[in-house]
């Protein structure tokens, strides 16, 4: 799970998030820890528009997580060659380069 004092999840610029995952290979533990952090209460609480859905296969799939942005980018990541931390350091620096409030002249 998270470490203590590691920045929240911020949801702001996040439209939808796709996690796919069949749930007893051995290669799907980062995916899992992912959505546990983006489907928590508090990341839910940053963007309450943004839709979390996961779709728990039983056919050995490659753990998946589908980001789709609200400016229409979209983010893939493959979990089975993947840290969560790594998943989540991805996520986030796209997140922040979205984010209307970071951009100095921010105004839609």
């Amino acid at each position: 799970m998270a470490a203590p004092g590691k920045a929240a999840v911020v949801l702001k610029a996040v439209k939808k998030i796709v996690i796919q995952f069949s749930p007893f290979e051995s290669n799907v533990r980062s995916t899992r820890e992912f959505l546990a952090l983006v489907g928590s209460e508090k990341a839910r609480s940053t963007n309450m528009s943004c839709e979390v859905v996961s779709y728990v296969k039983h056919d050995k799939s490659e753990p998946v997580v589908d980001v789709t942005y609200v400016d229409g980018d979209r983010l893939v990541m493959k979990g089975a060659n993947l840290t969560t931390k790594e998943m989540i350091n991805a996520f986030q620096s796209r997140c922040t380069a979205k984010d209307p409030q970071t951009k100095t002249s921010g105004k839609k």
